[in-house]
């Protein structure tokens, strides 16, 4: 049976960022990956979901994605193979907008 999809209530910056990281939820995530084409999020997706928003909520900066996939024992373009981008990771994560630097940091990778 196909996956019925809700119409998001969320607002988004210019780059596709929540305007309002306290509106994210798991359903919020969902409807962002299926929007960006990334599909159902598997059990890997969420380890990197958790583990971004883990390292923000501690740090409040983006971490080293090359850090992310050692420490869950993936080679580096585990995230890219499942976000499409990096950034694409941050924005299913529902965190804020980084600003420019670690934008072109996470769009780069």
């Amino acid at each position: 049976m196909p996956q019925v999809q809700e119409r998001l209530e969320v607002e988004f910056d210019e780059d596709g960022l929540l305007r309002n990281p306290a509106q994210w939820n798991e359903t919020v995530a969902q409807q962002i990956a299926w929007h960006d084409g990334i599909g159902q999020l598997t059990d890997d997706h969420w380890e990197i979901i958790r583990s971004l928003r883990d390292h923000y909520a501690k740090f409040g900066v983006a971490p080293a994605m090359s850090h992310v996939c050692r420490s869950h024992g993936k080679d580096r373009h585990w995230i890219h193979d499942l976000f499409h981008s990096c950034l694409g990771a941050w924005r299913v994560a529902g965190l804020p907008n980084p600003g420019e630097e670690a934008k072109a940091y996470l769009s780069g990778m």
